[in-house]
């Protein structure tokens, strides 16, 4: 049964909005190579992939930190892993669907995604670089968790984009409730259906899945 590492960058939606920063966090490197050995079984099957403890606790970790730094209310400690484990089996079956459509992302795009987000963080590549160092990550690895961001948006995008349709009177009762001009309106109701379909079709997959949820097993 093969495993696969999950991302550390934010995933579904947003991330097809846009790679506008990079949330490093340390707490994600905390556990040592014992602790991970310890933490390492089985907590979710998803068809012939699978996501262990210590992928969950490293996301765990970098939710806690993002919604901490917004000030968001934290959910109980149960709720939340059961929520993160959720959109990591969604994750996996779109990673799944997408290696098995030969989606791939080239370098040449996976470059300019990483140049963007060093520049839109201040940074060259090489102070970049070094930044991820100094938090305990490499530029190699989080080079590949952006290219299965981005495949993950490039899948999205196939599946849910040609769901999306809309009728020149849906645009203008948006221009005429909200006081756009056609452009935005367009942009805002195709987001608001795209969403929709998204969680539709996220829901449909998940449905047609073998998914063995372990998380409360012991």
């Amino acid at each position: 049964m093969r495993t696969r590492r999950t991302p550390l960058l934010a995933t579904g939606l947003a991330m097809a909005l846009g790679l506008a920063t990079l949330p490093v966090d340390v707490q994600a490197q905390e556990f040592s190579s014992t602790q991970r050995e310890a933490l390492d079984r089985i907590v979710a099957v998803v068809n012939e992939g699978a996501i262990m403890q210590s992928q969950l606790e490293d996301r765990l970790a970098q939710v806690r930190s993002q919604m901490g730094a917004q000030q968001q209310e934290l959910p109980p400690a149960g709720a939340l892993r059961q929520q993160v484990l959720e959109q990591m089996i969604l994750e996996e079956i779109q990673l799944q669907m997408a290696e098995e459509a030969g989606l791939t992302v080239d370098d040449t795009e996976l470059n300019r995604q990483v140049r963007g987000i060093a520049e839109r963080n201040g940074m060259t590549l090489e102070q970049f670089a070094d930044a991820l160092e100094a938090d305990g990550l490499t530029l190699a690895s989080v080079r590949e968790e952006i290219r299965r961001e981005l495949t993950l948006r490039q899948l999205q995008q196939r599946r849910v984009g040609s769901r999306v349709n809309l009728s020149e009177r849906e645009v203008e009762r948006v221009m005429e409730q909200e006081g756009l001009g056609r452009e935005q309106a367009q942009q805002r109701l195709f987001q608001r259906r795209a969403n929709e379909e998204l969680d539709a079709w996220l829901q449909e997959i998940r449905s047609q899945a073998f998914i063995d949820n372990r998380l409360d097993a012991r």
